[in-house]
Formats: structure tokens, C-alpha cells, sequence
């Protein structure tokens, strides 16, 4: 067999790590405990158990939330930032937005890079890229004493107007390699060329500030892993694969590299099903991550916020929640129910593990009511029963004496705040969830989804069939994606279409050959264009599709499209009004052949599938059927209540709900009204 028949995905959760192994479609299920303190060692760990050490050498394909835990944590690299003379601190000023409107005694988040290594250069560019104030060779010659004597880990460089014209970028950046300052450097003109000065600096410095951290790890990780793999690729935050070493250069693609991913394995598993608008629900051991895909495709966004920082670079707009597997109940200073953030993580993880742990999580509360097996997802000693009862109950008494109260109460709480979630992605965009399926998985959310969805009102579930692995799974159905952009605010009716064209073209022309130096076929490659349309005077852009060539027809053509969209987006369009650019875009794909999974199906009567029979808390105990979900057959049905037990997951089907299974093995629950 050819390495090209086989593959890998490995994906690093706050719990666990997922490793998926492909092979003549047929799919093999890896997962370790994550180790947050060097995620290299779970991925090598989760490597070596999966592979056999006689096969071929393959590529791996990899999700990794090492930036993003960098950026949350404040553990990135000490940069240095160098932008024009008077804008040292728009790192500091930032934007007048105030997460509690109400919270006189709010503080800002400590800026990426602090005032001491802020350095500023004499020169200045106009709104159209013409020069003011010319960059001299002792400004460059300065400036380079200074950050030698600061010793900065990496360096970002951000000018103003540079999206115009970046001959200064390129002339400083040039001039401080000569003057010895061998550091990465990011450019804004590279990685974000794009107008609005305070997100454009923040993501440049994000970049700079991640680039030593991500790629400490990606060579330690290719250094371990060079007897089993022959190549890394990494998910990017906007869906797409790129390889480890492009990446490593762009570390801020890949801030939120794991949701991504699995919204990616989400829509593979709709499009097998013939569903283009869904809800994805991805619920791990410590967050929830939902997002929307309208018409199989998922909602792509540029003003994304991580934590407290605005990351300006597609970005699939996904909307996270501390409400995990592992998330931690406890009761606040009025003895009311809280679930998370706080998560009990993989070590020492939830109490039903067995591995010391003390708090009581989601997941404990669902083994108390009966719909977990502790003894299947255990990573020690298993604690059961009267036990795991008092010991979820007796921290949280304030809520009630019952176990199966508090239990119940736990689970409320956190659909609650999954239901919220939703709502954000779904109503709050003017989206009707009743429209949309819910495609959930993770180790935890095909346990909540079928109860979440009838509350939202969402009328079908879909279970993939490697739920508890999809964002591994989704590494290896992902095209490779290479986004470029730069601004170029005009008056429409001024624009030169030449120019535009001219610039969509090198962008063409860069990210074609970026992917064939990759191995990358030619005829694998196409290329889609977009414009960032406003009306004048707006501060925010709709972006439209844009014809290719981009002439004066293909101009008018974005001006209609502008108004169709800005009326059905906001509910009014002005057609007489005139209508500016703001910025040029162009995605690259090269398309990749997802491989074929093949459906064993299973008993000739789902019946046969049940397993055994326990007692399972709903608004009552019920005697409630438990199914092996490899041994199901194709369209067999299973009423409620019943339990589903699968690799990495286990579904809960409630009572007046039915659960069917799909011909490519995915479980579709029926939601009652």
C-alpha cells in the first residue's frame, strides 16, 4: 500500500488528544491524555500507539491550540513593536469599546508589547502610499541599536499606510538584518495589510509575539515524530490546511486551529447527508465551540476577538464558552448553581476518572444520572455509584439534598449556557435556527445536543459516526487554503480596475507558487476574488464576490451585488449612494480527495445492537436501552430514551425523541417539538 492510501489527523484538545488513522477507509481511533505542559509529548504518545512502526512513512495532519493558549495565557515571546513616529502607543489606546459598559473599575488587557520595547522611526506615508517623510538610513540604523539592546525574542514592524505601498517596511526590515538584528521579524504589509491602524499593529504583534513560541514546538514536535511521519500540515483559523513551515512564519493563522477544524469535519459529515445549513456544536472536556454554515459554507469573519484581543485575519467565526465535559459546578457567593469555566482538565480530570479528582464536573453529573458508563471512559480506577453520588452532591447541598437534583441541576445550568451559545451564532444574526440542523460532536456533545436542540428549537441532530474525534477526522477532508488581502480605500467610481486586477493577480500568481513548491498539482488550484464594499461614510464593509477579470463591467457588477447584500444583511439598501472599496481579497484552494470512509454497518435487527439495560434519570428514571453504536444497523431506529455508546462518545436520545441511522453510519435524532 502507497503512504498516499493512509493518513493521519491529530488533533490536541484541553483533555485529550485525538489521533484518526485512515486505511482503505476504515478508520482508527487514538486518544491519549493531553499534557499542557509540552502537547508534543501527547501527539508523539498518541503517534507511536497508532501507528504501526513497519508501515510507510505518511504525512500528518495537525490541530494544535498552541497559539491560542499562548495568546489566553499571556505566555507568548517578548517582542519588540517599531511603527511610525507618534503612533508608539495605539497598542495602549486601542478602541473605545467597553466589555462592561457599567464597570467603572474595568481595567484594559496588558498590551501584546509594553511601552519599554515601543520604538518609533521618522517617517511618514500619505492615505495613497505617496511619501511625507522618507525613512533614512540613520533612522534604520537607530532603531536597530535600540532593539539590539533590548534583545527582543521577535520583532513586529508596523508603518503607517503601509498597505499602500511597503517599500518602507521592506527597507527597514532589510536594513535591520544588516545591522544584525536576527530575531523573526513580521511585517504588517505581510501579514495584515489592511487599513484600521490599532487592529492592523495588534495583529502584527500577535504574530511577532507567537512566532518563537510555535515554532519551539513545531520543531520539537518534527523532531520527535521523524520516525513516523514524513511531513506537518496544520489547520489555519479559516478552515484550511497549510504546511508546518508556512505556518511557522504565520503563527497567527492558526489561533484557533482545533475549532476549525472541526467545523470542517461537521460540514463533511452534512454534505454526506445532503445538508448545507447547520449548527455546529463542538463540546469537549473544557469548552464549547458553536458556529453557523449557511449553504455549506461556514461564516467567515476578520473581527474575530481571542480573549481580550482583537485578531484581524479570516478566521471561521466561531463563539467559544467555558462549558465543557470537565467544567467545574460550584456554587457562588448566593449559593446559586455555576457550571465553568473552570474545568477539571485531564489531570486530575473529573471524579468518575478515578484519578484523584475532587470537583464536580458535567461529566460526573452525567454518570450519576445514569447516561455515562464510568467504566468505558475512566483513565483509572473508575468511581461508581452510591460514591460518585455523594461525592458530586455533597460540595453542592446548598442545592439540594438528592444526588439526582443536583446532577439534574448541573446539566441544566450548562445547556443553559450552550443554548446562549447558539442563540449568539444563530438569532442574533438573523438566522432562524429552526432552519438548521445541529451537528454535534466531541466527547460531550452528542450527551446534550438532542436536549439543547428542542430547547433552541433546532428540529434534527446529527451524530457524526467518530463523534468524539471529529476535528481529527475533519484535518483530513480540509483543502489547503491560502488567504491574501491588502486595502485600497477608494471611492468606487474612482477605482482603476487595472489596479485591481493587477493586484489580484500577484496575489494569484504568490499563493499558486507557494503551493506548488508544496507538491501541490496545478490542476488542484483555483482562486476565487472578493471586495470589501461600504457606502461612503460607513465604518463597517460587506464583502461581495468579485468576476475575474475585474474590469468596469466586473465593477458594476460588484456595485449591484453590494446593495443586494447590504439589503438582505441589514434589511435596507440606498441605491443612489455611492459606494466605496475598502479592500481587495483572494483565496487560493487547492482541493483535497477526502478519503472514502466505508460503512460496515452492523446487526440485521437493532435489537441486536443493545448491549444491557440501565436505570437513566430523565424528568423520571426510565429503564433505558443501551446500543452499541458500531454494532447498529442502517436504518434502524431507536425511540427514546435510549443511550448510544460509540468510540469517543456516548448519545443521549430522551424520551418522545427517535434516533435513525443514516447509510454513512451518522445517527440523525429526530427532535420532538
Amino acid at each position: 500500500m502507497s503512504p498516499q492510501d493512509r493518513r493521519i489527523g491529530v488533533d490536541v484538545g484541553g483533555t485529550f488528544t485525538d489521533v484518526v488513522t485512515v486505511r482503505d477507509g476504515l478508520v482508527a481511533v487514538t486518544k491519549v491524555p493531553s499534557t499542557p505542559g509540552d502537547p508534543a509529548t501527547a501527539v508523539h504518545d498518541g503517534v507511536a500507539t497508532a501507528v504501526d512502526p513497519d508501515a510507510p512513512i505518511v504525512p500528518l495532519a495537525h490541530g494544535t491550540t498552541v497559539a491560542t493558549n499562548a495568546l489566553l495565557e499571556g505566555t507568548w515571546a517578548e517582542a519588540a513593536l517599531v511603527t511610525t513616529d507618534g503612533f508608539r502607543d495605539v497598542l495602549e489606546i486601542g478602541r473605545q469599546h467597553r466589555p462592561e459598559l457599567y464597570n467603572l473599575a474595568q481595567e484594559r488587557p496588558a498590551p501584546i508589547v509594553p511601552r519599554s520595547r515601543r520604538l518609533t522611526v521618522a517617517e511618514r506615508l500619505d492615505e495613497r502610499g505617496d511619501p511625507l517623510e522618507p525613512l533614512t538610513d540613520d533612522e534604520i540604523a537607530t532603531v536597530a541599536t535600540r532593539i539590539r539592546e533590548i534583545d527582543p525574542e521577535a520583532v513586529a514592524v508596523s508603518l503607517l499606510f503601509s498597505f499602500e505601498d511597503d517599500e518602507h517596511e521592506r527597507r527597514l526590515v532589510a536594513g535591520l538584518r544588516d545591522h544584525g538584528v536576527s530575531v523573526p521579524i513580521s511585517r504588517s504589509s505581510t501579514i495584515h495589510p489592511e487599513i484600521r491602524e490599532y487592529e492592523r499593529s495588534v495583529t502584527t504583534a500577535v504574530n511577532a509575539a507567537l512566532q518563537p513560541v510555535v515554532s519551539t514546538y513545531l520543531d520539537r514536535l518534527t523532531d520527535r515524530l521523524a520516525d513516523h511521519v514524513s511531513g506537518i500540515t496544520m489547520m489555519q483559523s479559516n478552515g484550511g490546511i497549510a504546511s508546518a513551515a508556512y505556518l511557522a512564519g504565520r503563527p497567527v493563522h492558526a489561533i484557533l486551529s482545533g475549532p476549525a477544524a472541526g467545523v470542517e469535519g461537521a460540514l463533511y459529515t452534512a454534505r454526506s447527508l445532503g445538508i448545507s445549513d447547520v449548527i455546529t456544536m463542538d463540546m469537549g472536556g473544557t469548552s464549547c465551540d458553536v458556529a453557523l454554515a449557511a449553504d455549506g459554507e461556514a461564516t467567515i469573519s476578520t473581527e474575530v476577538q481571542v480573549g481580550p484581543y482583537p485578531v484581524a485575519v479570516p478566521m471561521i467565526d466561531v463563539h467559544t464558552i467555558g462549558a465543557g465535559g470537565g467544567s467545574i459546578a460550584w456554587l457562588d457567593a448566593g449559593d446559586a448553581l455555576r457550571v465553568g469555566p473552570r474545568s477539571a482538565g485531564a489531570e486530575p480530570g473529573p471524579i468518575c476518572y478515578g484519578r484523584g479528582g475532587t470537583d464536580p464536573t458535567v461529566t460526573d453529573a452525567q454518570a450519576v444520572l445514569g447516561r455515562l458508563d464510568p467504566t468505558r471512559i475512566a483513565t483509572g480506577d473508575a468511581v461508581t455509584g452510591e460514591s460518585l453520588a455523594n461525592a458530586v452532591a455533597e460540595p453542592l447541598s446548598a442545592v439540594d439534598d438528592d444526588p439526582d437534583t443536583v446532577a439534574r441541576g448541573i446539566l441544566t445550568v450548562a445547556d443553559a449556557a450552550m443554548a446562549r451559545a447558539i442563540r449568539v451564532v444563530s438569532v442574533e444574526r438573523g438566522h432562524d435556527p429552526r432552519g438548521f440542523a445541529l451537528v454535534a460532536f466531541g466527547g460531550a456533545g452528542p450527551l446534550h445536543a438532542p436536549s439543547i436542540a428542542r430547547t433552541v428549537g433546532i428540529p434534527r441532530v446529527v451524530i457524526p459516526p467518530y463523534a468524539g474525534v471529529l476535528s481529527a477526522l475533519g484535518l483530513l477532508v480540509a483543502d489547503r487554503v491560502l488567504d491574501r488581502s491588502t486595502s485600497h480605500v477608494r471611492p468606487l467610481a474612482d477605482v482603476d480596475p487595472e489596479a485591481v486586477e493587477d493586484r489580484c493577480r500577484a496575489f494569484e500568481v504568490e499563493t499558486r507558487k507557494i503551493l506548488t513548491a508544496e507538491g501541490v498539482s496545478a490542476d488542484r488550484i483555483s482562486t476565487s476574488r472578493t471586495l470589501d464594499l461600504r457606502y461612503l461614510g460607513q465604518a463597517y464593509e460587506v464583502q461581495v464576490p468579485a468576476p475575474s477579470p475585474i474590469d468596469a463591467p466586473a465593477v458594476t457588477a460588484c456595485a449591484d451585488r453590494f446593495h443586494d447584500a447590504h439589503e438582505q444583511q441589514y434589511g435596507h439598501a440606498t441605491r443612489t449612494e455611492s459606494i466605496e472599496l475598502v479592500t481587495i481579497r483572494v483565496r487560493t484552494v487547492a482541493t483535497v480527495d477526502p478519503p472514502s470512509l466505508v460503512h460496515t454497518g452492523g446487526t440485521d435487527h437493532v435489537d441486536d445492537a443493545v448491549r444491557t439495560t440501565r436505570s437513566v434519570v430523565f424528568d423520571e428514571r426510565h429503564p433505558t436501552p443501551v446500543y452499541e453504536r458500531e454494532q447498529l444497523p442502517v436504518d434502524g431506529c431507536l425511540d427514546g430514551p435510549a443511550i448510544v455508546e460509540g468510540l469517543g462518545s456516548t448519545t443521549v436520545i430522551p424520551p418522545g425523541q427517535r434516533g435513525i441511522v443514516h447509510d454513512t453510519g451518522a445517527l440523525v435524532v429526530e427532535v420532538e417539538p
